[in-house]
């Protein structure tokens, strides 16, 4: 299924005006090119005040201010500011192994510090602009490096003060548990082109939740019968429109209009609740002040990176870290982000500003951006209280993070501009410039990627430094990052891994952020694609293209790098920065390409880990037993006795989950032995609306299990890449999942 369009288009005054003249990001853009042009060609011209100008920050450069100069000490010793800082964070991630406010505080306070200490010394030391090539390069990755170090520490800033709010969750659900507090909610389920069986279980999900006075809305974008048929098999209402005009946003606003109840749910068609998450969020709305309550995003399968590189139970889900660590930080400052699912807003608050914003693609950002404009408060309530699908192929990855990217860099040309609109604060502002800066960090991303081979091809030195200068004033800085970045953000992932996850469409990324700067609203809403299933490896070439290009140009830059000299001593003469750049970025993209190889997906249901003791009736005889996994469609079941395969042959069998007093039927798909248990598979037969209400509470509905699982180390993360570079998944496990493909297609 590849993912579709729907139709997007801003109001016709706007349009008019975008016709008319040029937004002033654009043009500021433009300008900070067309400038860089005449100073580029006029230093290469040798015009007289431009030369002379660049000539005296070279000067500057190499004639720093005393307090930047190294000490002259032994080398050993210039590594003591390096050491000093890593046994502090050490000995406090030690004491505090998960972030208190004091440990916080104190290693954003000691990265600030460093990253001040870096930026000084970068831009008052270490620039190379003797002659044009080397100024251009030099400057370029300066500022490259600037915009992000910039919005990293926007983010430290941030993580200043966290706000956690489980105590406050418990305090305010008493009264919606005891009653006192209950007002009506209505359950908004959109639509577009998603397969029955996905809304089927989201449906029955919002009807499991612990809350009386709710109605629940499918909104189908599409007019399919199959969804009118299903709304009135699973008894909800159903709601569709003459036409699919501004997306997710015109189908939220187009059922505001039809319904009344005081607040308003929003789940993806894909996003099962599980039964507590009114009870959990509905008592905030106590305070009239509070607008929108947002809960994380939880994902019951394996996102298409780690499932790849088949390390499906050891590598969190790369959006861990918005979810963890930044709305986290954010929701201190009044900052949180409405996320598009998994939130409960206010309707008269929403109605106040307008309802669902339908100027940018990213219906839900800016529609938090004018609640809080409005002086309203938009918590976040850092519990994993449902679940959805994420996406099931890298293509799906791509076209998900494209929309957002495209929605959120839509800011700078809409009314909603965070960083314009009446009413915020200067934190929120700031917040949402971090945001802003995040999708520019793609082409920053790719000019380091490109540096080492104008250091090869070129002969160009970015950084003018000498080895003591990058012991004294870049290791610690970059050392310190490193060691702390996954204690930084929850364990959600760590430096290595995100600097792979940052890779793999930065390419596609950073050319979507200039067409967004030039053309905004040039694409439509594309629709992440869902239920895919596929019985063999395939390699995502469009993607891979300038990576593989890359590798090429970067192996070849390595070898030069060398400095081979064959008609000589055949030595090699020493290893540099430029040497060890190669190397690194020549395995970051070995492993970015194994994982641009979907791995195969033989069946269109999750299987779970789950265990549940069972009773198997079986003609006369009852066996008794363990789930090892189950999913919607089937079951594995370990046995204690081991017993004739004919015994279960060509006839159905009872199986009883006694703990959820669940009677299903099946037949036998295979049998085997695992761990020294004999096992039997079976496929459900015949499963009726009120056993399947009960498989789905029992897989995806049970208050706390969606469990946070930790990243690897950085040290555990650097045995993994060699472990994937040297062993892929394709060469090396090809097996698909029998179990899984013999559920769904026997």
């Amino acid at each position: 299924m590849s993912g579709s369009k729907l139709r997007y288009k801003p109001s016709q005054n706007t349009v008019s005006k975008r016709v008319i003249q040029f937004h002033t990001a654009t043009l500021i853009l433009l300008g900070i090119v067309l400038f860089s042009g005449i100073i580029i060609a006029g230093w290469f011209a040798g015009e007289d005040r431009i030369s002379g100008i660049f000539a005296q920050i070279n000067y500057w450069q190499m004639h720093p201010p005393m307090w930047l100069e190294v000490p002259r000490i032994e080398g050993k010793y210039l590594l003591l500011p390096t050491v000093g800082c890593l046994l502090t964070v050490f000995i406090v991630m030690k004491i505090s192994p998960i972030p208190r406010i004091w440990s916080q505080r104190l290693i954003v306070g000691m990265l600030i510090i460093l990253t001040l200490r870096y930026v000084l010394w970068r831009s008052l030391s270490s620039l190379n602009l003797v002659d044009p090539l080397n100024g251009v390069f030099s400057l370029g990755l300066f500022f490259a490096e600037m915009l992000v170090i910039v919005n990293s520490t926007i983010q430290l800033f941030f993580m200043l003060n966290i706000k956690e709010r489980h105590r406050e969750a418990d305090m305010k659900s008493l009264a919606v548990l005891s009653g006192s507090f209950v007002p009506t909610v209505d359950i908004l389920i959109p639509t577009y082109n998603e397969p029955v069986l996905i809304l089927r279980r989201t449906i029955i999900g919002c009807q499991a939740l612990n809350y009386v006075s709710k109605k629940i809305y499918l909104l189908d974008d599409t007019n399919r019968l199959e969804m009118r048929d299903l709304a009135e098999e699973l008894g909800c209402y159903y709601l569709t429109r003459p036409d699919n005009s501004y997306a997710k946003a015109g189908n939220l606003n187009h059922a505001i209009a039809k319904t009344n109840g005081e607040l308003i749910v929003v789940f993806d068609a894909d996003f099962i609740p599980t039964n507590n998450f009114l009870t959990r969020t509905v008592g905030f709305f106590q305070d009239a002040k509070i607008a929108l309550v947002q809960t994380p995003q939880s994902f019951y399968n394996p996102d298409p990176i780690a499932r790849n590189l088949g390390l499906e139970n050891v590598l969190t889900h790369e959006a861990e870290v918005f979810h963890r660590q930044i709305q986290t930080s954010r929701d201190s400052s009044g900052s949180a982000i409405c996320a598009g699912t998994s939130f409960v807003v206010r309707r008269s608050a929403l109605e106040e500003v307008g309802g669902f914003v339908i100027e940018s693609l990213s219906e839900d950002y800016f529609t938090g951006i004018r609640l809080s404009a409005q002086g309203y408060r938009l918590v976040y309530l850092n519990e994993k209280l449902s679940a959805g699908l994420a996406a099931e192929n890298i293509v799906g990855y791509a076209i998900q993070r494209l929309r957002w990217g495209q929605g959120t860099l839509q800011a700078l040309f809409i009314k909603s501009n965070p960083l314009k609109i009446p009413g915020l604060t200067l934190m929120q502002r700031l917040a949402s410039l971090a945001a802003l800066l995040y999708w520019f960090g793609n082409i920053s991303r790719i000019y380091f990627l490109l540096i080492p081979l104008a250091y090869s091809f070129f002969h160009v030195i970015p950084i003018r430094s000498t080895a003591a200068e990058l012991l004294f004033f870049f290791l610690p800085y970059y050392l310190v990052n490193l060691a702390t970045f996954s204690w930084l953000t929850y364990r959600s992932c760590s430096a290595l891994l995100s600097d792979i996850y940052s890779l793999i469409i930065c390419f596609p990324l950073a050319i979507n952020t200039l067409q967004v700067m030039i053309y905004p609203f040039a694409k439509g809403f594309q629709v992440t694609p869902k239920g895919i299933v596929k019985n063999r490896y395939t390699f995502n070439w469009n993607l891979a293209i300038p990576l593989i290009i890359l590798f090429i140009a970067t192996a070849i830059s390595l070898w030069l790098n060398l400095n081979i000299a064959p008609e000589t001593t055949q030595k090699i003469t020493g290893i540099n920065l430029g040497w060890l750049w190669s190397i690194y970025n020549l395995i970051m993209i070995g492993i970015t390409l194994l994982i641009l190889i979907d791995a195969p997906k033989a069946d269109m249901y999750e299987w779970f880990n789950l265990r549940r003791i069972v009773q198997l009736r079986v003609g006369d005889q009852n066996l008794w037993g363990v789930t090892t996994m189950i999913s919607e469609a089937g079951v594995e079941i370990a046995l204690t006795q081991k017993l004739p395969i004919n015994l279960f042959a060509h006839q159905l069998i009872n199986i009883g989950v006694i703990e959820e007093n669940l009677w299903l039927t099946g037949e036998v798909v295979s049998t085997g032995f695992k761990d020294e248990y004999f096992t039997v598979r079976l496929r459900f037969k015949s499963v009726s609306l009120n056993q399947h209400r009960r498989l789905v509470e029992m897989l995806f509905c049970r208050p706390g299990q969606w469990k946070r699982q930790n990243a690897p180390g950085e040290l555990h993360s650097l045995l993994l890449m060699f472990k994937i570079f040297l062993k892929p998944r394709i060469l090396f496990d090809q097996k698909v999942d029998v179990r899984a493909m013999t559920v769904s297609q026997i």
